[in-house]
């Protein structure tokens, strides 16, 4: 197994106010780790850090064996797969779902001068068919509906066939429907052997898809437990997270969580 992403002794502190505290994490390439946790626990600075887009204030970080702070980030862009709603604000609204998939290849946001061959073509369009997005590939980007616009952050993020994936919150905002069909790609996607490391972020067990192996429960910067997914995501840690008490269940690996009374 070969590890993809070290954190040793990691803090983050922005504007004197400390965000993340001693964070320790490996994860390896066959591992899909879930970040959860409440509002502000320092989820997002986690996913910044791990996609080279922020520094840690103490500690190092290592990202695709490379220690981070001594490589060109725009060396690394097609070899980690990103995806948040901050990216999605920034694709120009007419842009094609076809052309937001291709423009992942030069690592732009919005068509300009750039030249794709035919292999970069084939790819794009293996991929609008995995996500089911062919009948959208001409469609701009503006007109696309919340759980659309998800699934073709998604798909430009896999693009470039990269070594690991990061999704931020990918199923926020999204009504029942387009929530559970995104669930059911992402766990199809993740059971593959073929699909590179996953780490997704979310606020919900219930937004958990089956298929991913463990899971880091964080609070005030804090991890509070991380490891296996079954052993791991637990009432007790759920409670120290989330500072209430919660009846935890699991159907046809498919967790939710209710309030305890």
């Amino acid at each position: 197994m070969t590890n993809v992403l070290r954190f040793s002794d990691v803090t983050y502190v922005r504007n004197g106010r400390p965000i993340l505290g001693g964070i320790n994490w490996e994860v390896d390439e066959t591992q899909r780790w879930v970040i959860l946790g409440p509002n502000g626990a320092g989820k997002t600075t986690l996913l910044r850090i791990a996609t080279a887009n922020d520094y840690p204030t103490t500690g190092t970080v290592d990202v695709l064996g490379e220690r981070l702070g001594t490589f060109d980030i725009w060396e690394f862009r097609n070899r980690l797969g990103f995806a948040s709603t901050a990216t999605a604000r920034r694709i120009p609204a007419n842009e094609t779902v076809r052309d937001l998939v291709l423009t992942a290849a030069y690592g732009v946001e919005g068509r300009w001068n750039e030249h794709y061959d035919e292999m970069d073509t084939r790819q794009a369009n293996r991929i609008l068919a995995e996500w089911q997005l062919t009948d959208l590939a001409d469609a701009p980007f503006g007109t696309l509906s919340d759980g659309e616009r998800k699934r073709a952050m998604i798909a430009r993020a896999v693009m470039t066939d990269p070594e690991m994936l990061l999704l931020d919150e990918p199923s926020a905002s999204l009504d029942l429907g387009a929530r559970e069909r995104l669930l059911q790609m992402l766990s199809g996607f993740a059971q593959s052997p073929s699909s590179p490391a996953m780490i997704m972020v979310t606020h919900h067990v219930e937004e958990i898809p089956p298929g991913f192996t463990h899971v880091m429960l964080i609070r005030d910067g804090m991890a509070q437990a991380a490891g296996p997914i079954e052993t791991t995501l637990t009432e007790e840690n759920l409670a120290a997270t989330f500072g209430m008490q919660f009846e935890l269940s699991n159907e046809r690996g498919r967790y939710a969580a209710t309030a305890r009374f």
